[in-house]
């Protein structure tokens, strides 16, 4: 089977979306060399910039490299809003499947289509987006959608929202869930000297005011109960967006100065330490399709407080402590409760392994595989007019 995915999301800084798209593509590649029954799986990755250049990271050269020296707006605006040129023609290559790694198609020829929806929140909060999200998102995701020959999302929640928003039969969406890193859990429990940790992008959707409010708050009520150790600061990590300035002007100032950090874009590689020095991950967003940095913290023993919105329950599944991500008050009583109750963090730190133990990379590539087989029988079928 000759699949082609879309790693133009990986191709620099990789948030949330790029990192599945990465390791998505890893563990295709490693399921096809292990798999010993079946079609053979040829996998390439297409990739499209003026200046910047697909590379392959070493889990990633057994796939072909695609890389057409086009300007992404400019082909965006094409695909999006024309349907053209067909991706064969910019590959020099056929496929059976092409995956894009948002919601709208990949212009094809012959191949199956697959897209991938992680969250809708650009459709009820358009304003929240920017840049070709907001000009095509909105408009065009409904249709593309419908005309998929299969999506993947990565939680069950997505997948109801999908099939409601859209009108897609349930059928034809794959819940594919992102693995948890290949990270050992720390030897030690929550560090009493740790911070909280936010990880992701500062845009609204992810509530930075509130949790600024929240931490102002906490701050008030217990540092002067904590002099016999520092209370803990405020780690933000993550590309600051242009609605960012406000918030970083915040902390800047007294109360927050000194106590509230903005580190900006974490690499990869350095994810797992910033986790290790971590107290508690606080994940206060309005909306996530998954909330990948929950699994991370998981993974390595963090206990987790979470928005109580979303898929963020799913994916905590009852393992950390869930807050009203409107109310400034309950979110920060849930951080102090993880500040004050060493039981309860050691709680959350051991049903968060036990929880993080469930997603695996091999599973999401196994369910991709059968999306696709799945996607390519449904086009053959369309093709031949059986129902």
């Amino acid at each position: 089977m000759r699949v082609l995915i879309d790693y133009r999301p990986a191709l620099r800084g990789r948030t949330g979306a790029g990192e599945y798209t990465h390791e998505l593509a890893a563990a295709l590649l490693a399921r096809a060399c292990l798999s010993a029954a079946g079609d053979p799986l040829h996998l390439s990755l297409f990739s499209s910039s003026w200046k910047d250049r697909l590379w392959l990271a070493p889990e990633l050269r057994a796939a072909t490299a695609i890389d057409a020296r086009v300007p992404v707006s400019v082909l965006n605006l094409c695909w999006h809003r024309f349907g053209w040129p067909p991706v064969e023609r910019l590959a020099g290559a056929a496929f059976d499947v092409t995956h894009s790694s948002h919601p709208l198609i990949m212009p094809a020829r012959d191949a199956a289509r697959i897209v991938t929806i992680h969250d809708l929140d650009f459709v009820a909060h358009p304003e929240r987006t920017r840049a070709e999200i907001r000009r095509d998102y909105p408009a065009l995701a409904r249709r593309h959608a419908q005309a998929a020959d299969g999506i993947l999302v990565p939680s069950a929640f997505t997948r109801a929202e999908v099939e409601r928003q859209f009108e897609v039969p349930r059928e034809r969406i794959t819940v594919c869930a992102p693995g948890a890193p290949d990270w050992t859990p720390r030897a030690r429990s929550a560090p009493r000297t740790g911070y909280f940790l936010f990880v992701g992008t500062l845009e609204p959707r992810k509530n930075i005011g509130v949790l600024l409010d929240a931490y102002e708050r906490l701050l008030a009520e217990r540092a002067p109960t904590h002099a016999e150790r520092p209370f803990p600061e405020l780690v933000l990590a993550g590309r600051a967006g242009p609605e960012a300035s406000g918030w970083l002007a915040r902390i800047a100032r007294a109360p927050l100065a000194g106590r509230v950090r903005a580190i900006g874009y974490v690499d990869p590689d350095a994810r797992q330490s910033l986790y290790e020095g971590a107290r508690v991950l606080v994940m206060p967003s309005l909306d996530e399709g998954f909330g990948l940095p929950v699994l991370e913290a998981m993974t390595l023993g963090v206990p987790v407080v979470a928005a109580n919105r979303g898929a963020l329950p799913e994916v905590l599944g009852g393992a950390g402590l869930l807050a009203d991500p409107l109310d400034a008050i309950d979110l920060a009583a849930a951080l102090g409760r993880l500040l004050d109750d060493e039981g309860l963090c050691v709680a959350c730190t051991n049903r968060g392994l036990a929880r993080s133990a469930g997603f695996r990379w091999t599973e999401a590539a196994a369910r991709a595989c059968e999306a696709y087989r799945r996607a390519v029988a449904r086009r053959a079928e369309a093709r031949t007019g059986v129902a």
